[in-house]
């Protein structure tokens, strides 16, 4: 219900105004607000503790840039492996395959049940359990063979450990995608000609997507600040490098403000595209049941299907024909 605003016009043609109600409680609660807000930010920023100058000098420093770098490719290349195996996964759960469906659960609860932590650290200590990595042609001497401490470095150990991960979760939302689709689609899609996995590439996997797609920004704006565990790999990323840095000089608290800095700047660009992608989705969704998708052309490149205009107008010139 809206608050009129506008003045009461009464019987002989004067105006009374509406007299704005003050709510007491508001100003209050939001006066406490901001002096709280106040007094927090005033610990930080006027803390004569804190060398503000050491911030902004090692803010734009060689090694903190080098980190900001290796953290945007291990976010991105995780989310990206993470997205692929989700999906691999996600439609092997929903197979009638019973091993590939326990397999599909099994992998899902285990990686979903152990801490990303205990993953970083068992991918960095590979070479325990594997000293060499070997891919051999059975019964030959034929094959390659990997150092695996070689092999497995800080980056590449937070890049499984990280996207395989992911992989679990992705696995749950694309699931969750997938059969959020209606089965219509998929009967439709069989009844034109398609095999199963045609149906669902062409068909489920496309209107799947704008439904897995914009939580897939939450995803990875999560994974740019859990790239920080990579520290205790030593994978050369923001946290890594900036810790390397305040071991040596003993200022813990400015570098870890230059860090804080750094991943909010990079959440908040990561949050405007994500608005961005969610906005695409949508006007996709509309040109969708206006008939113009790109997975409605993709289905009737594969099956054929003529759109209904062209029927009647195929059907209205044979008529025409015929009389």
């Amino acid at each position: 219900m809206s608050t009129r605003r506008e003045p009461i016009p009464l019987a002989d043609g004067t105006a009374v105004p509406i007299a704005p109600r003050w709510h007491w409680g508001r100003w209050i609660v939001g006066i406490v607000a901001v002096a709280a807000v106040g007094w927090a930010v005033s610990i930080v920023v006027l803390n004569p503790r804190i060398r503000w100058n050491e911030v902004w000098h090692y803010l734009f420093s060689p090694n903190i840039l080098n980190g900001v770098v290796v953290t945007l490719w291990v976010s991105v290349a995780a989310t990206l492996l993470g997205l692929v195996l989700g999906v691999l996964f996600a439609i092997m759960k929903l197979s009638k395959n019973p091993v590939l469906r326990w397999i599909a659960e099994g992998y899902i609860w285990f990686f979903r049940g152990t801490p990303v932590l205990v993953q970083l650290i068992f991918w960095f200590n590979l070479a325990f359990l594997l000293p060499y990595i070997t891919l051999q042609v059975p019964f030959t001497q034929i094959g390659l063979r990997w150092d695996t401490n070689q092999l497995i470095s800080g980056s590449v150990a937070a890049l499984l450990g990280l996207g395989l991960n992911l992989a679990a979760y992705f696995a749950e939302t694309v699931r969750a995608g997938i059969q959020a689709v209606d089965h219509g689609q998929t009967e439709a899609a069989l009844a034109g000609g398609m095999t199963r996995t045609q149906a669902m590439r062409l068909v489920v996997l496309p209107q799947a997507l704008r439904i897995i797609i914009p939580p897939t920004g939450n995803e990875f704006i999560s994974m740019l600040k859990t790239t920080s565990l990579i520290v205790v790999v030593a994978g050369n990323d923001l946290m890594t490098n900036a810790s390397n840095i305040y071991k040596q000089n003993n200022l813990i608290i400015e570098l870890l403000i230059v860090v804080s800095i750094w991943y909010m700047f990079l959440t908040a660009v990561a949050t405007y595209l994500q608005s961005l992608l969610e906005k695409r989705f949508g006007r996709d969704r509309v040109r969708l049941v206006r008939g113009s998708g790109f997975s409605q052309q993709l289905v009737r490149l594969a099956t054929g299907a003529v759109p209904a205009q062209r029927r009647r107008a195929a059907r209205a010139t044979d008529e025409e024909a015929v009389s």
